[in-house]
C-alpha cells in the first residue's frame, strides 16, 4: 500500500508547498481546507494562486475541519494526517474568540474523535504547533538561572517599558527557548495551538497512533498572503513599501522574532511526517536567529531598494510577546536537519516574488481599527 497523506488547511502558503513535497517523493496528497476569502480572496478557483498550485498535485477537498462529513470523506485511504487547519493571528484571536476555539480545538477534537472511533488507515499525525506557546519564552537572571517570565502587564507597556520583567529579579537575558520550556501562552490564539498540540500528543498514541509536534517560529516566503493582515510584519510592511506609506513601528522597534523560510518549513515538516525517529517527538522548527523589528524593516528597505518615512510610536497590542527564539538542537540532533536560509536572503527573495503581486489594500488598517475599538491596541 502506497502512503497517503491528508493535510488539512492544505491550500494555504505552507500545505501547498508542503503538498508538492510529498507528491516529489511519491506520495499521495488530500487536501481538506475551508479555502476563507480572509486568505484566498471571494472566489477561490480565480482569486487564489495558492489554490490552483494544487491542480495535478492533490486531491482538494472544499471543507471544514469543523464538519465530521468534511472530515471523513477528506481521511479516506489516508495513512499519515499532518494537521495545519486553524485559524490564525495572534490580534484578532483575542476578539474573535469563538472562531478560534471553535476550529482549532473544536477541528482538532472532531479529527481525533472521527481516529478513534471510526475504521481508518492513519498510522501517523503531524501538528503544526507555534512558538506562540511559550508566552515570552525562556530567560536567564542575573546570576543564571532559567526563568520563564510572566506576560507584560498593560501599566509598564502604557510607561514606554517594553521589556520583561519578573517581580525580585534585575534584568533579565533572553536564552533560546527549547522545547522543554514552560507553556503559558499570552493570546486566545496560543491557548489553542497548545490544546491542539496537547490533544495530539495524548490522544494518538492511546489508540496506536504515532504523534509529532512542530513547534513553527514566524514563518515567511513567497506565495505568503499579502491580503490576510495577520500573516506577519514582512507582508504588511511590504504593502506598506509599495503604497509609499509610513510604517508605524511598534514599541520601541528592538522586539524581537525567529523568523524562518518557508523551503526550511516544509523540509522540516515532510521529515517529522516521515522519518521514524520522530515518531513521539516535538520539534521548534526555527532559524535559531533572533531579528528586530528595525532588522526587518532595514532589510525590506534594502531588497526594495528603496524607502518610506518610519515613526517609532510606541503602541502596542495586549498579547503580543517582546521577543522569541528557538532552540533547534533536537532538530538537528534527531532529525538531522538546520535551516538552510538565512534572513537577508529570505527576504531578498520574498520581495521579488511580492513585485510580481498586484498591491492590496488596507486591510491592516482596518484590523488595527478594530483592535483598538476593542481596547487591545495601545
Amino acid at each position: 500500500m502506497s502512503e497517503h497523506v491528508l493535510i488539512t488547511g492544505g491550500a494555504g502558503f505552507i500545505g501547498t508547498r508542503l503538498a508538492a513535497r510529498f507528491v516529489k517523493a511519491g506520495y499521495t496528497v488530500t487536501v481538506l481546507d475551508s479555502l476563507i476569502a480572509q486568505v484566498h480572496g471571494d472566489d477561490p478557483k480565480i482569486t487564489s494562486p495558492l489554490l490552483r498550485s494544487l491542480d495535478g498535485v492533490a486531491n482538494t477537498v472544499h471543507g471544514t475541519v469543523t464538519s465530521k462529513d468534511d472530515l471523513r470523506t477528506a481521511l479516506k485511504g489516508a495513512t499519515i494526517v499532518v494537521h495545519l487547519a486553524a485559524e490564525t493571528g495572534t490580534g484578532q484571536s483575542m476578539y474573535e474568540i469563538d472562531r478560534y476555539v471553535d476550529a482549532n480545538v473544536g477541528g482538532t477534537a472532531k479529527l481525533l474523535d472521527i481516529i478513534t472511533n471510526e475504521p481508518n488507515e492513519v498510522k501517523r499525525v503531524v501538528i503544526a504547533s507555534s512558538r506562540s506557546i511559550y508566552g515570552e519564552g525562556s530567560y536567564r537572571t542575573e546570576d543564571g538561572r532559567l526563568v520563564f517570565p510572566n506576560h507584560r502587564v498593560d501599566a509598564d507597556m502604557a510607561g514606554g517599558d517594553f521589556d520583561v520583567h519578573m517581580p525580585g529579579e534585575g534584568p533579565l537575558t533572553m536564552v533560546p527557548t527549547d522545547e522543554s520550556a514552560l507553556l503559558h501562552p499570552s493570546s486566545v490564539y496560543g491557548i489553542t495551538k497548545q490544546m491542539q498540540e496537547s490533544l495530539i500528543m495524548t490522544v494518538a498514541p492511546t489508540i496506536g497512533k504515532e504523534a509529532v509536534s512542530v513547534r513553527y517560529q514566524n514563518v515567511y516566503g513567497p506565495g505568503q498572503s499579502l491580503k490576510n493582515p495577520y500573516t506577519g510584519i514582512l507582508s504588511i510592511f511590504s504593502t506598506l513599501i509599495r503604497q509609499g506609506k509610513e510604517i508605524n513601528i511598534f514599541e520601541d522597534g528592538l522586539e524581537s522574532r525567529d523568523f524562518v523560510y518557508i523551503d526550511d518549513i516544509v523540509e522540516a515538516t515532510f521529515l517529522a511526517a516521515t522519518l521514524p525517529q520522530a515518531a513521539g517527538g516535538t520539534f521548534n522548527v526555527g532559524s535559531g536567529v533572533a531579528t528586530t523589528v528595525n532588522d526587518v524593516i532595514a532589510a525590506l528597505f534594502d531588497a526594495f531598494g528603496t524607502t518610506v518615512p518610519t515613526k517609532v510610536s510606541g503602541n502596542y497590542r495586549l498579547g503580543d510577546i517582546r521577543h522569541n527564539i528557538a532552540d533547534t538542537t533536537a532538530l538537528r540532533d534527531v532529525l538531522g536537519y538546520e535551516p538552510q536560509v538565512a534572513f537577508a536572503d529570505g527576504v531578498k527573495r520574498f520581495v521579488e516574488w511580492v513585485l510580481t503581486e498586484p498591491i492590496e489594500g488596507d486591510n491592516y488598517e482596518r484590523s488595527l481599527a478594530e483592535m483598538a475599538e476593542r481596547n487591545l491596541l495601545k
